[in-house]
């Protein structure tokens, strides 16, 4: 599996809130990365090349981390897993890295961007979205930053599934009920996804 970019990260053996403090102070991030196994390894990361990194992946896309380990390189790649905020401030206050295992499916939620004009909408229709994300399951490799939807053929009173998106190969959807993601409606009819159903378990 090939990865496109990477950040660099060293272990830190002083943890705790004064320490994490100190370490922002000098322009730094502290995180954790865990393997698939669930094993933790603390680090840290520069703060400015976390941000140029991040602003290209995102949660979706894995990329290699470079650990430096007292002297010892390792590479592994991985999905930015979690981050925490200022609270008053868009900065990096902590994050988790989660290692990626290119034999083991991963479960991540991915968002929906949707294409086109629905044909409905010529109509009068109104296009009502009720899924902006979807939890999918596939291996890192085939990890999608977005899925596309194409609503272009949509007509009043029609819309789309879980089950009915085109996903990329080598993806699945996870779900429990097959629940609407949009559909096309006129103004004030009163349809949405009280509609729902039910499904397959993916």
């Amino acid at each position: 599996m090939e990865s496109k970019l990477t950040l660099r990260a060293s272990t830190r053996v002083k943890t705790g809130k004064n320490a994490n403090r100190r370490l922002r102070a000098s322009g730094f991030t502290p995180a954790v990365f865990y393997d698939a196994t669930g094993r933790a390894l603390t680090l840290q990361v520069n703060e400015a090349e976390l941000a140029k990194v991040y602003a290209r992946t995102g949660r979706t896309t894995v990329f290699d981390l470079e650990i430096d380990d007292d002297g010892k390189t390792t590479i592994r790649p991985c999905l930015i897993w979690d981050v925490e905020y200022y609270p008053t401030r868009k900065r990096f206050m902590h994050l988790d890295f989660y290692g990626a295992d290119p034999d083991r499916e991963l479960k991540v939620r991915v968002p929906l961007e949707f294409t086109g004009t629905a044909r409905g909408v010529k109509s009068g229709g109104k296009v009502e979205i009720y899924r902006e994300n979807i939890d999918i399951l596939c291996k890192p490799a085939a990890l999608p930053q977005k899925i596309l939807v194409d609503i272009s053929g949509l007509d009043v009173g029609q819309g789309l599934r879980i089950a009915d998106l085109a996903l990329p190969e080598g993806v699945r959807a996870r779900y429990d009920v097959n629940f609407a993601v949009l559909t096309v409606n006129l103004p004030g009819s009163g349809k949405g996804e009280s509609e729902e159903g039910t499904g397959e378990t993916a």
